[in-house]
This record gives structure tokens, sequence and C-alpha cells, in this order.
């Protein structure tokens, strides 16, 4: 076993050192850095909501990044484990708290909103292919079940905020190119005054890929428009592009065959020309308006548009072609004033999604379209009602509530009807209630506790009838209750965060693959599972110069009662696709006349591929480095970067396919590999 628990000790003894270190304790007479976020539908200082909340700033996500994918800025959260960083035909594979670890492809258990606008669909699948890093201003993560607040979303949320330009009209360019035929050219514009703000990003990247069978080509376009209309009211309007006509799929491959050429892509894989390509727009629009003293209505509202493509290594049914229509809107009102003599905010609000997608499978025919197998509608309707309300009840504590009603109704419709009809609905509702108790000790330290019940529905992919169309009758969402403690520390030069949680989880879903038809997942039902874990997130200033900072993250997931459909046993089995330790540790600087530099350094814990834990992944430690150079002359911006991934050649996996069929659970990552590039940005004078 490699490094065995020596990084989990040292990180708990430099975190709890420092912590408890007389110089960090006599920090307290300057009162510390407010930030202000809105995670939790109404605006809040970061440290007084009574959950686990991380964010990363516009400098985190774009300063000296490769920008190849969401999981960069993201690494220094604890309790988010990001996979498949390399495979984008399958999507980013993120998970909190284990939640989302299943998933086949794309992000499954965590809502991810772009601007106040869901990437995640009324069934709860999201994807990562809409957002775009190269002009993201923030990322928030809330770390813990959100039912309450989001719906349909067991683990979390991931909020992006797209920057604001303000001020003198710019126009940046910036290229990065690295190995493996990687390319990202950029422009970028933007600009406004009081009245008026725009922003406008295009982008352009492709890669050849470390594997086989691998390249990948993405032009992205972002736009973000904020109009003031009055003192009192302003409109946010989005626009977002996506065009990726190559995403090709090299495959799982077994421990064997990774060891012998990590680069090789399956063969069936290849042979049946494995991958996907998709289309889509999307818009939005967030309307804010004051109504007078201490009351605040939001309403939005979007669409959607998706055409998605997808052959997979199999011959039945192989070949998704897929057009979808998702829109939806929502209203929220926000009351801020005194009950009974206490401070008090309530927000209520209603959200509605639908999700309507016409859906047909072909055979493949070694990469060409063959007869049709399957061809039907899929309309997901979801419809949310929520109240969550905030109450001082004394200058120090603040008691929260939450309660959110969801009714989410699957209507499929059958149109292949020589194999029978189909079609069906299911219908699914869930009240998803929270309390949540903050404690002000002084203004560096709070602490809160919070309890919280989620729930997740399959998505209409997880619905699949192994035995043929329509919906898998034996299938059911999972529903998880989460209780949490915690403790935040922020100082003018030092922040600390704790988090220790238990999670119950009935009906949890988990993915197999059957030997008919490999490459393929379908999903079932565990009986009972629960999940205790504890996350820390430390960082402080060394010097002016220098700061360090880590996350680390225990993880104890196991299932309670499992028994699947072929009396195989896995009580007490640790759930799969998760380490048991999980430490980042960076140390980055900033030196004089625009220098900087960072050195990352990840180490995963060992962890298992499948139900039964007979295939256990080795441990890995892996170093990014990166610098640059920023110089400013008059009305013009210059900055060079340089990074090296993986720095010390280590070998790992990229991606762990969950109960894979015939041990097909590997993709390798790449070996050392280097990236450079520039900015060049201007401003104008109006």
């Amino acid at each position: 076993m490699k490094l065995n628990l020596l990084p989990v000790r040292t990180a708990l003894i430099v975190s709890c050192a420092i912590f408890f270190n007389p110089l960090f304790a006599q920090q307290g007479d300057s009162a510390p850095m407010t930030i202000t976020i809105n995670p939790t539908r109404v605006d809040k200082p970061l440290d007084d909501i009574p959950a686990a909340v991380s964010q990363v700033g516009q400098d985190d996500i774009q300063l000296g990044s490769e920008q190849l994918g969401l999981d960069e800025p993201l690494k220094l959260i604890p309790g988010l484990f990001v996979l498949n960083r390399y495979n984008f035909a399958q999507d980013l594979r993120a998970s909190i708290r284990g939640f989302g670890a299943r998933a086949a492809f794309g992000i499954r258990g965590i809502k991810i909103i772009v601007d106040g606008i869901p990437e995640t669909l009324a069934d709860g699948q999201g994807s990562v292919d809409g957002v775009d890093i190269g002009s993201a201003r923030s990322i928030t993560v809330i770390r813990g079940p959100a039912s309450s607040l989001y719906g349909n979303a067991s683990g979390g949320a991931i909020l992006v905020e797209t920057e604001q330009a303000t001020g003198l009209p710019f126009a940046e360019f910036r290229l990065t190119a690295g190995d493996y035929g990687y390319t990202k050219p950029q422009v970028k514009v933007g600009g406004g005054s009081g009245k008026v703000n725009y922003l406008l990003n295009l982008s352009d990247t492709s890669l050849d890929g470390y594997r086989d069978h691998s390249d990948f080509e993405n032009t992205q376009l972002n736009g973000r428009f904020d109009f003031k209309l009055s003192d009192d009211a302003s409109l946010l309007a989005t626009l977002h592009y996506t065009d990726q006509p190559v995403a090709n799929d090299p495959g799982g491959i077994t421990a064997q065959d990774a060891q012998a050429n990590p680069q090789q892509a399956r063969a069936q894989n290849v042979s049946f020309d494995a991958g996907e390509a998709l289309e889509q727009t999307r818009i939005g629009l967030l309307h804010k308006m004051r109504m007078g003293e201490g009351a605040e209505l939001e309403t939005r509202v979007y669409h959607t548009d998706r055409d998605f493509s997808n052959r997979l290594p199999l011959q039945n049914g192989g070949i998704v072609d897929l057009q979808r229509s998702f829109v939806g809107g929502g209203v929220k009102y926000i009351r801020s004033g005194d009950v009974a003599g206490r401070v008090n905010r309530v927000a209520i609000g209603v959200d509605y999604d639908r999700q309507d997608d016409d859906r047909k499978r072909f055979n493949n025919l070694l990469g060409q379209t063959g007869a049709l197998s399957l061809a039907q509608n899929e309309l997901v309707t979801s419809l949310g009602i929520f109240v969550q309300n905030e109450t001082r009840l004394t200058d120090s504590t603040e008691l929260t509530l939450g309660l959110r009603y969801d009714d989410v109704e699957f209507d499929v419709s059958d149109a292949f009807l020589g194999d029978g009809d189909d079609s069906g609905k299911v219908a699914l509702d869930h009240f998803s209630p929270m309390i949540g108790i903050s404690f002000k000790r002084d203004e560096q330290t709070r602490y809160y506790a919070t309890i919280s019940n989620a729930f997740e529905t399959p998505t209409t992919t997880e619905f699949a009838n192994p035995t043929g169309g329509g919906f898998n009758p034996v299938l059911d969402p999972q529903e998880s209750m989460n209780y949490e403690v915690g403790l935040k520390r922020q100082g003018d030069d030092h922040r600390f965060e704790v988090a220790v949680f238990h999670i119950d989880i009935d009906d949890e879903l988990t993915p197999f693959e059957l030997a008919a038809q490999p490459g393929r997942t379908f999903f079932r039902n565990a009986g009972s599972s629960s999940r205790d874990g504890v996350e820390i997130a430390f960082s402080r200033k060394l010097t002016p110069e220098y700061e360090l900072a880590l996350a680390y993250t225990w993880s104890d997931f196991k299932f309670d009662r499992f028994t699947d459909e072929n009396g195989n046993v896995y009580d007490g089995k640790r759930t799969p696709g998760i380490p048991e330790h999980l430490l980042q540790l960076d140390l980055s600087w900033k030196g004089q006349g625009g220098y900087y530099a960072e050195l990352k350094n990840t180490y995963t814990g060992e962890l298992y591929a499948n139900n039964s834990n007979s295939e256990q992944v080795s441990s890995s430690v892996v170093s990014d480095l990166r610098f640059g150079y920023s110089s400013y002359q008059g009305k013009w911006e210059f900055t060079g970067f340089l990074g090296i991934n993986n720095l010390a050649d280590e070998f790992y996996y990229n991606n762990i396919r969950i109960n894979a069929f015939g041990g097909r659970y590997y993709e390798p990552a790449p070996d050392r590999n280097a990236f450079a590039g520039f900015t060049l940005r201007r401003k104008f004078a109006r």
C-alpha cells in the first residue's frame, strides 16, 4: 500500500499544530474579510451559513491555468472528488460526499447552476460541457444535501458565476497549447457603463489525447449582459453556445492491459467508433427587483436546446440520437424584518422545469448507423415549492428552517411498437426538510449544526430497462438523511474549517453491466448505506509572498444491507469509487514584479472498483506545477505562463468505471506533460 496513512497523519498534525499555535490565536484583534455569497438562495456571509460551503475566485480559476476542465480550480475543496478529467465523451464525474460517484457519465446527485440558470436537468442529470471556465468569476460549492433548496440533489450544488465586465471596454486574446495536441485560442471582449455591462468570450479547444481514440474538439461562446433598469431593478441576460463535434471514448481496459500499454484504447471502442457529439444553446433571463423596504422579488426563465448523438461499443442499440428541449423558470420572494422582536428573513419560491427528450436507438454496425431498435419520447416535469426562514435568536445565534416539496413526473411514449408498447408513467414526490443552527463565538469563529433530508430520482438514462424499452419497473429513488456539525474560523491571514457528518441512505442507486450488453450501464437499488466523514480545509499566509493551503477528506462509506438480484451479499462492503483518504496540499508564491508560482499535490488513497471490493485500486500522489509572469504597460496587460502536470510522472488512473463487466475498470491518466500560454489584454478609452 503506497504511503499508508502518512499524508493523513501529516495533514492532521500540521493543521492542528498551526490552529492551536499561540501565534495563530493572537491574530484575533482585527476583523476578518467578509465574503457575501448566494448559495442558500439569499445573500449571506459565507461564514454565517449553517453548512459546509466553499468558494474559489477568478484568479484560482483563470490565472495561468490550463482551462481544460472544471476540476482544476476545485482541487482544494474537501469532500469533493473528481475523476474522468481526460475522457470528454463521459464528462467529468464529480462526487460530493460520495454522491455522484456512481455516474456512468456526467454529474449526478449534484445541482449545477450557471448564472442562476440550471445546467442540471429535471431528472437530475447534469453536465459541465456547457460551462465556460475561461470567463468564470467564481465557483461556489455546497458540500452536503441541498434538496431543501434545490430539489433533486442529494450531494450538494456547484454554482458558477460568469465575470461581470465594468469600466473601460477591453479586448483580450489568450492562447494555450500543450502536449498531446492541446490548443485553446480564446477571445474575450467586455465593458460597460452604469446602465449596461457586457462580456463575451469565444474559445476553441482541440486535443488529440493521451490514449488512442480520445481526441476532442469543442467551441464555446459565452455571453453575459447586465442591465440596470432602475435604482430598484436589474436584468441579467445570459447566452451560451457549445459545439462539440468530436469527443471519442477510448473505453475502460483491464489492469493487465493498462500496465502493458496505458495508451491503448479498448479494441471494441475503436471498432465501433465509440464517442459522442453535441450542440447546445442555452439562454436565460434573471430579473431582480426591490419591492419597498426589506422585500425583494426575483424571477428567472430559461430555454436550452441540445442535439446529442452517441456511439456505444456494442451493436444492438449502440447508436443513440437525442433531441432535447429543456425549459423552465422560477419565482423567489424574500422578506426581511422583525418577528416577535427578533430579526427575521424568509424566502419563498417556486421552481418549474420541463425536459422533453426524443430518443432513438439504432444498431451500431462498426460505427455505421443500422436499423432502428428504439424510438420513444421521454417527458420529465419537475415542480418544486420551497420556504426557508432565518431567525436571529440572540446576537450570536441564528436558527434556519427549510422545507421543500418536489413533484417529479416521468412519462415515456413508445413509438417503436414492433416489440410491444412500453409506454408508461412514473410519479415521484418528496418533502425535504432541514434545520440548522449557527453560533458566533466571536468575530472570527462560528459553529454550526445541521440536519437535512435529500432525495434523488433515477434519470431517464438510469431508468433504462435491462429487458427492453420503457422504464425499469423495479427501480426506486434514493433518499438520505444528513447530520452535520462544523467549525469555521477566519482571520486576517488564515482560514480553518472542519465538518463532521453522518449520512443514512436508503435505496442507493448503484451501476452494473450485463454480459450481453458490455459497455452499457444499468442501475439497481442497494438496500441501505451509511457514510461517515470528516472534511478539513486550512489556508494560511506564511509570509507576504507565500501561502499554504490544504484540504483533507476522510470517507468511511459502506453498504449496510445490499443483496443483488443474483444473491450476492455486499453487507459491510465499502462503497466503490471513493477513496477513504484524500489530501490536497498547495503551496503558492506571488513575488515582486508580477511573478507567481504554485505547486499542487494530491494524494488519493486506495479505493474499490466494484461492489464486492475484490478489485482494489492503488493509491497515488500527483503533483502539478504552474508559474507565470504578469506585467502592465499603460493600457496593455501581458501574462505568460507555463505548467507541468504530473510532475513526478506517477502512474495512476484518470477514471474508474465502477462494476464494469470483464474487469474493464481502468482508464489510465497521462504521464508527465506540459502546457504554456499567454494572455494579451488592451483597454480602450470611450
